[in-house]
């Protein structure tokens, strides 16, 4: 109960502090990556309250399961690419999985990537028609008791 109760806490906290609402995750399933747009009203169902690293305390972590997924999918997630084709992208790349899928997402959008490292207080990773999204790859960490203590 005390972790559902720090869960709940974290989430509420994160959303007092967050620039935007609006979230396009990404997951890979049946070997296709997804995304998929969504509000703040699907973290409950779709994060993880996680052991953060390096003395952090707890995180809450996008790594769906598989019913997360189907979830997800409900919400009307779309196929991206294939996963074997989003793995090559990453192996020739010097990023991360995570921001592959958000380069694709941009590039998608008709905008030019740029990797920066803007908190989530500031403002989105991407704007589209005025709304700002995080974009979020599976296995994403959202934040940490403390970076949540520090605000």
């Amino acid at each position: 109960m005390k972790n559902a109760n720090l869960f709940n806490a974290m989430i509420d906290r994160y959303n007092e502090l967050s620039f935007t609402h609006n979230y396009i995750y990404g997951f890979t399933y049946k070997k296709m990556v997804y995304m998929v747009h969504a509000d703040n009203s699907v973290m409950p169902y779709v994060l993880t309250l996680d052991e953060g690293s390096r003395g952090a305390g707890f995180s809450l972590r996008f790594k769906p399961n598989n019913s997360q997924k189907l979830l997800l999918i409900s919400k009307g997630a779309q196929i991206l690419c294939s996963q074997a084709a989003f793995e090559q992208m990453f192996k020739d790349s010097k990023y991360n999985r995570g921001e592959i899928f958000e380069k694709m997402v941009t590039e998608l959008n008709g905008q030019e990537w740029e990797k920066d490292n803007v908190p989530f207080t500031d403002d989105g990773d991407l704007t589209v028609d005025g709304i700002a999204y995080q974009i979020k790859f599976e296995k994403a960490t959202f934040t940490s008791e403390r970076q949540l203590a520090r605000f």
